[in-house]
């Protein structure tokens, strides 16, 4: 089961973040292109002022400068001659007016000529002193650029030349540019939408379709998780192996350091989760019983990453492992009342037989066993938990078929440095590999030796079975492997987890037959 991760859909969730974008971006475009095609039409006003000064000074010039002009000053009848040459110019040039004028003003030709013979409007102080200027100025044609320069005859001046271009005209030229300069701006404005619209799909994407409100919510709970929760957390995006969210508790429970954590950090059983989905998993670490579970995050069908979470049950597995030895003790003591119960019938029925001395035989017999094993087992290990959890493993194998004895050289004065608990943990787990592993075998049996030595607890179990090789030893070391199908093969896992707290040693023999070897250090002073 994956998890899916769906936005809100409340009346009051507001426009999501995706669309806030856009909708700003979209605004920003037409904020920028209606200024940029404003500042565009001033340039070009700009750019055809300078244009039109370059240009009518050039015609007031050439037209100062040609001798007929200077000729026709000079006749009776000054306009006669002009006035034709300059509206030929005037025409073919573009401007809108071309005036020639005598000093005092006085126009001797004019596009309107009416106006001939009356006074040119304008500043012409420049002009009279040898300059040629241009200006914007409002004459009878309304405002215009014009150009005034002098007429020479040697080194006198005889008239003044002025050329103009109303701002109309200019404004006309402008405005022709205008489509152009609106295709451009739409077009411009259409590809900065469709990119906005891409940015917007993206987002709407990355961010689910939740609204500002609700990712800032979505933070503020997720923060607030990640800190309160009692169970170690670790996810990881898909396609990464370094994790994206690694809470306090995980680095506590998985032993992770500080800063980044990646896959390889993880315990080895952990590593192979990759991306399978894990419910209620057993994991052991090198000081804890974990248990895991893993989901798969999905949104519209695309794998985003996985969950996984961590919850201790050390203390749990530690109880529990008690209570399966007190259940073998149940059921080693329930298969001995079974026994005694078939026995006491067996004896009854030989008396009311009359075979008295054939009852006592047989009676007898059975008690001096029982008692041999107990009297044994009392004699050489004085801690009573291992000797209940011997007597009844001792049952448990006879009910599978399995001779179980305990080493000659056994001897235990105390657990130490083990608890009780402990050492039962330690030894039961080892016993009942040892039995999974000659189960079903003919003639199967099981050899428990413990004793104190110099300067360690020893404790072997050695069995009948083909033994492990060291690599698959090695891996059934770490949860998650086991060479038995039927159980989630903690046993070794937990044992390697005590061995490693206590600073021992653990090891796996093959000749001269297959056993299992714990050694515990010990401290000098302390009892055997």
């Amino acid at each position: 089961m994956a998890w899916r991760i769906r936005p809100g859909r409340g009346p009051d969730r507001g426009m999501t973040l995706a669309g806030q974008v856009f909708a700003a971006q979209a605004v920003l475009l037409v904020v920028m292109i209606v200024v940029g095609l404003a500042l565009a039409v001033l340039e070009v006003r700009r750019e055809q002022d300078d244009a039109t000064r370059d240009r009518v000074t050039g015609i007031a010039v050439a037209v100062a400068q040609a001798p007929s002009t200077v000729a026709a000053v000079g006749s009776p009848d000054p306009t006669a001659l002009l006035q034709p040459v300059t509206e030929r110019i005037r025409l073919r040039t573009g401007v809108d007016f071309i005036v020639v004028m005598a000093p005092d003003r006085t126009r001797w030709t004019h596009t309107e000529t009416d106006r001939i013979g009356k006074p040119f409007t304008g500043t012409i102080d420049r002009a009279l002193a040898g300059a040629t200027f241009t200006e914007t100025y409002t004459g009878t044609l309304g405002p215009s650029i014009r150009a005034v320069t002098p007429v020479y005859d040697g080194d006198r001046i005889v008239a003044l030349v002025s050329a103009g271009l109303t701002r109309a005209r200019i404004g006309d030229q402008v405005r022709r540019q205008v489509p152009l300069f609106l295709t451009v701006a739409g077009a411009g404005l259409l590809l900065a939408l469709l990119s906005a619209a891409l940015l917007r799909r993206r987002l709407l994407r990355q961010t689910h379709g939740l609204a500002p409100a609700e990712l800032r919510t979505l933070y503020e709970h997720h923060d607030a998780v990640l800190h309160s929760v009692h169970e170690g957390l670790v996810v990881f995006d898909a396609g990464h192996d370094e994790a994206a969210v690694v809470n306090d508790e995980a680095r506590r429970l998985l032993e992770l350091p500080e800063g980044p954590v990646r896959r390889f950090d993880l315990p080895i059983s952990l590593r192979r989760l990759d991306r399978a989905v894990v419910r209620d998993e057993m994991h052991v670490t090198t000081e804890r019983v974990l248990v895991v579970n893993q989901d798969v995050v999905e949104w519209s069908g695309r794998p985003l990453g996985t969950v996984l979470t961590v919850r201790d049950h050390t203390e749990l597995r530690d109880m529990m492992g008690e209570l399966d030895s007190m259940r073998g003790m149940a059921d080693s003591l329930r298969a001995q009342a079974h026994e005694a119960a078939n026995r006491l019938h067996t004896v009854i029925t030989l008396v009311e037989l009359g075979s008295y001395r054939e009852a006592v035989e047989f009676a007898t017999a059975e008690l001096r066993l029982s008692q041999e094993l107990i009297d044994r087992l009392t004699g050489a290990v004085r801690e009573p938990a291992l000797v209940a959890l011997l007597l009844g493993k001792v049952d448990q194998a006879l009910e599978r078929g399995v001779e179980l004895t305990v080493g000659a050289d056994t001897a235990l004065e105390t657990a130490a440095p083990l608890t009780a608990s402990e050492i039962v943990t330690l030894v039961g787990n080892l016993v009942d590999n040892a039995l999974d592993a000659v189960d079903r075998t003919a003639d199967g049996w099981v050899e428990v030796t413990v004793r104190h030595e110099a300067d360690a607890l020893l404790i072997r179990v050695a069995d009948s079975g083909p033994g492990m090789s060291e690599e698959m030893f090695a891996r059934a070391l770490d949860r998650g492997y086991s060479t038995k199908t039927d159980h989630q093969g903690l046993g070794l896992a937990l044992v390697r987890r005590l061995v490693n707290r206590h600073g021992g040693a653990l090891r796996a023999e093959r000749a001269p037959e297959s056993a299992v070897v714990v050694r515990i250090p010990r401290t000098p002073g302390e009892s055997r």
